[in-house]
């Protein structure tokens, strides 16, 4: 034909009506029709050469079929495959996610955010939220649906997605403890962050109930979960008198710190001082020693929150959730028994 298809000439050629033609031809709703009609849709498109202008589409429908990702460091490798599992559980729905990165500052998420809004996304999923952020989210969870990844905070009206992370941190504490370490250190995470606050005071719970008192020079608190961070923590540890057998750190980057400021003094892991990390990021079995961590199901986590943002995005109305999911300790070659009980 000489003009340029449209959607009747399609309904036309595979003997449909244009509305079955249309949902035919969206991966979204395609589901409700049978697999015979699709094809047979679809090939007359090809044949025809008819292409579905997906912006139209989502201007008739008042959504972009996008949805916004914020993570608070792109380099932190526990984040892709969180991402991978958004992506996976969108795209069966014919949705797509735009990611982008805090650097963990406030001022850039917000200009992030309003970006997205602007761009008319039809949901947010945000990995870098802070415990202040309470009002601000719940201002915004009233303009659009937001599902919070890992990280939550008091709020009512928004949903998360979040790891255990009192049990992970009991979990290794237990493990530490029953290796014969009465000295067990802690690097919490930033104190404005659900992460830190929850991993440290787990910490402090399993400290108390294992020594009846907590020794201050034994915890010292990161700005940021990075390795960075855990080096200058680790450094503390080591030169505040508290004689640390064990540290464990509230995340693997945390971790890696820590191993080079024992390293730097003169000390070997886990000969002198064993060491654990949180989250079981990619390539924590590779390094040397082979970190003992706590694993969460970053996939699934991104997977689930996915799969609670489509809802909200369906119905607003839903009431917000919280879904926590099973941490698992993860024994490698970082930690050992106490060297002098």
């Amino acid at each position: 034909m000489s003009r340029r298809p449209k959607l009747s000439d399609v309904a036309a050629a595979a003997d449909v009506h244009q509305s079955t033609a249309s949902r035919a031809l969206d991966p979204a709703l395609a589901g409700r029709l049978s697999p015979e009609v699709v094809e047979r849709v679809r090939r007359a498109a090809d044949q025809l050469g008819y292409s579905r202008n997906a912006i139209a589409a989502s201007l008739r429908m008042q959504r972009s079929r996008m949805i916004g990702v914020i993570v608070p460091d792109l380099t932190n490798t526990m984040f892709p495959p969180m991402f991978r599992g958004i992506e996976d559980r969108l795209s069966s729905d014919g949705y797509s996610a735009i990611l982008a990165n805090s650097d963990f500052r406030p001022a850039k998420e917000k200009a992030i955010i309003a970006t997205y809004l602007d761009r008319r996304l039809d949901g947010l999923i945000l990995a870098s939220a802070h415990i202040e952020d309470a009002e601000q989210l719940d201002e915004l969870a009233r303009r659009v649906p937001i599902v919070l990844l890992n990280r939550e905070i008091e709020c009512a009206s928004v949903s998360a997605v979040v790891g255990d992370d009192r049990e992970g941190v009991t979990m290794m504490f237990a493990h530490l403890s029953g290796l014969g370490h009465h000295r067990i250190a802690h690097i919490a995470g930033p104190q404005d962050t659900s992460t830190g606050v929850a991993r440290r005071e787990a910490f402090m719970a399993a400290a108390r109930e294992h020594a009846g008192e907590v020794d201050s020079r034994l915890i010292v608190a990161a700005e940021t979960f990075s390795e960075q961070e855990g080096y200058r923590c680790g450094r503390h540890l080591l030169e505040a008198g508290g004689q640390p057998t064990a540290i464990l750190a509230a995340n693997d980057w945390l971790a890696i710190g820590c191993l080079t400021a024992i390293e730097e003094a003169g000390f070997s892991c886990p000969t002198d001082i064993s060491v654990s990390g949180f989250n079981d990021m990619p390539f924590a079995d590779r390094m040397r020693p082979p970190l003992t961590t706590i694993r969460i199901p970053h996939y699934r986590m991104g997977f689930e929150a996915a799969e609670r943002l489509l809802d909200l995005v369906a119905t607003p109305t839903l009431q917000a959730s919280r879904t926590v999911m099973p941490p698992s300790l993860i024994i490698r070659g970082s930690t050992a028994a106490v060297r002098f009980p």
